[in-house]
């Protein structure tokens, strides 16, 4: 045998003491627990793991759920908004045709006031002229107490046939 092959025989003989030490100090049993429990712990952690990514989509799902019914209440918002901004911009045309004819209606009426006053101020002007100018004509052609009469029953068939 050469050297070579004798220091690899011491070798493996040393590792194989080494190793029959280890097992009977009872190493082998604290690297199995000592696995054991790193197992056990990478386990737990590993289910605290998925518990909260379960969780964690649950969350989720829960956020899009409020995340379209905000968006839905929004769409109902803006629908009501709109149609109370119509309906309110409709009251107000109404409103405004409203007050638009009946402004059309008293200016209408003061108009149609103004010419009745017109008339009935030119038919008060006319029959005081012709009362004015009978008076005249009749005080000039009679005289005493029939021209009285006269002038008096005049005027007043005057005023009444103007009137």
């Amino acid at each position: 045998m050469n050297e070579m092959s004798l220091a690899e025989i011491w070798v493996a003989v040393a590792f194989l003491l080494f190793v029959g030490i280890l097992i009977y100090a009872g190493a082998h049993r604290t690297i199995g627990s000592a696995l054991d429990s790193r197992g056990h712990r990478i386990a737990a952690e590993l289910e605290e793991a998925r518990r909260l990514k379960e969780e964690a989509q649950k969350l989720v799902a829960e956020f899009k759920r409020k995340q379209r019914e905000a968006e839905a209440e929004a769409e109902s918002i803006v629908t009501a908004a709109k149609a109370e901004a119509e309906r309110l911009a409709s009251e107000a045309k109404a409103k405004l045709e409203d007050f638009v004819t009946r402004r059309t209606k008293m200016a209408e009426d003061k108009i149609a006031q103004a010419e009745l006053q017109a008339v009935a101020d030119v038919k008060a002007i006319a029959a005081d002229a012709a009362a004015k100018a009978a008076e005249a004509l009749l005080g000039s052609a009679a005289r005493g107490d029939v021209s009285d009469r006269l002038i008096s029953n005049a005027i007043g068939e005057v005023k009444t046939r103007l009137n």
